[in-house]
């Protein structure tokens, strides 16, 4: 008898995994709030096992092709003037602040979604109203009033995630930084480069490439407040306009671009380290399960890495119980453990509040992009910096 797995989340993990479960011979149902694919949010990375993941998919070729074409990143001053500058790595090295594998996340979630079709029956405008665990099956209550008989719950909805209450109650660790994302109109003056403008009062401007004729904005601040991602759009896009209005280098054209109606979509950086990750025949992926901060493309990775292990190990057994242990152990020995935390002073370090600070930051760059400082990071890098994605070996499953 075929196996169903229900998924709430359309995202990335969500995707992928019904990808994988399809693969494998088990039928698959995508339930997502929204009433559509979202488009929002910037650039995403695929670094380290993820792009064997990706490759065993069948997905890389469709990656390299949206490829948002960005060649590096570079500070500039609170004027917009050159600082330092971080070219993309050489074929063989190891990524820097831009990977390889440059992707929107909107794009990324276009294409898994594309190749998880036609076997996965997707249901937007949808969510879990209840579930209710039989031992050998889950009933899922929709909030439309219908229901579904499933073999396995999983939830990929992301940090915030409102299922996450039947697994467990782990709370959201609001680390006051917020991002808001504009698609703005792109300018003959417009580079390859992700650009980070730094301006006093922990706040920054960005501005990155993207593969569809546009350029994608971030405004970051950091905040004592807490709570401005549930305002209402035009609330936020107040509060973003008072906290840039003094700011010179491309902040004005951003915020022209909000008056003249351009999409913005606001996010506050968090943590969740979820105590469990199943219970009974219910479980977590992604960011639902463990999100060291939502920023810096880890997060995309460990989903694609997540997917193709719970499928794998989905596949080796009819244990459903042992197969969700496993994807457990392996995920948080492999990278939960291995992931240092991101703490609210690195933060504050990469943007400072000063221009004393700003001026240390831009210092440093300059010292690490210089040869002395290249030889020095590339012997004692790999000392000081742990990236899971890229150090992560893969277990071995038959192919789907």
């Amino acid at each position: 008898m075929t196996r169903h797995a229900v998924i709430s989340g359309a995202g990335i993990a969500g995707p992928a995994l019904a990808h994988q479960l399809n693969g494998r011979g088990w039928r698959t149902t995508v339930i997502e709030r929204y009433p559509e694919r979202r488009d929002e949010g910037q650039n995403v990375d695929i670094r380290g096992a993820a792009r064997e993941v990706a490759r065993r998919m069948g997905i890389d070729g469709d990656i390299r092709a949206a490829n948002t074409g960005e060649i590096g990143m570079r500070f500039l001053d609170e004027n917009g003037a050159l600082a330092a500058s971080f070219p993309m790595s050489a074929p063989g090295e190891a990524d820097g602040a831009t990977a390889e594998l440059e992707i929107l996340r909107g794009e990324l979630s276009r294409i898994v979604i594309e190749h998880s079709r036609p076997d996965t029956e997707y249901r937007f405008d949808t969510r879990i109203a209840d579930l209710a665990d039989h031992g050998d099956g889950v009933t899922v209550q929709l909030d439309d009033g219908s229901s579904l008989e499933a073999d396995l719950v999983v939830i990929a909805e992301g940090l915030r995630s409102r299922s996450r209450r039947f697994v467990t109650s782990a709370e959201v660790n609001e680390l006051g930084m917020f991002f808001a994302y504009v698609t703005i109109p792109r300018d003959d003056s417009d580079e390859p480069w992700w650009n980070w403008q730094h301006v006093p009062g922990s706040r920054s401007v960005h501005w990155r490439p993207d593969n569809l004729g546009t350029t994608r904005a971030i405004l970051t601040f950091i905040s004592d407040v807490r709570g401005l991602e549930t305002l209402d759009v035009a609330d936020q896009i107040t509060i973003v306009k008072r906290t840039f209005a003094d700011v010179g280098g491309a902040a004005p054209r951003i915020l022209d671009a909000l008056d003249n109606g351009a999409p913005l979509y606001f996010s506050a950086v968090g943590q969740v380290n979820s105590p469990a990750w199943s219970k009974g025949r219910i479980a977590l992926i992604g960011d639902a399960a463990f999100c060291n901060a939502t920023f810096g493309g880890v997060g995309t990775s460990m989903a694609l890495i997540g997917a193709y292990v719970l499928a794998g190990e989905l596949a080796a057994t009819d244990d459903v119980l042992a197969a969700l242990a496993s994807y457990e152990r392996f995920m948080r020995e492999q990278h939960v453990d291995k992931t240092a935390p991101v703490k609210m002073s690195m933060l504050r370090r990469m943007n400072p509040r000063t221009r004393a600070g700003i001026r240390a930051v831009h210092t440093g760059a300059r010292l690490v992009t210089s040869p002395a400082g290249k030889a020095i990071t590339k012997l004692v890098g790999k000392r000081l910096v742990r990236v899971s994605a890229d150090d992560l070996v893969l277990p071995d499953y038959p192919a789907a």
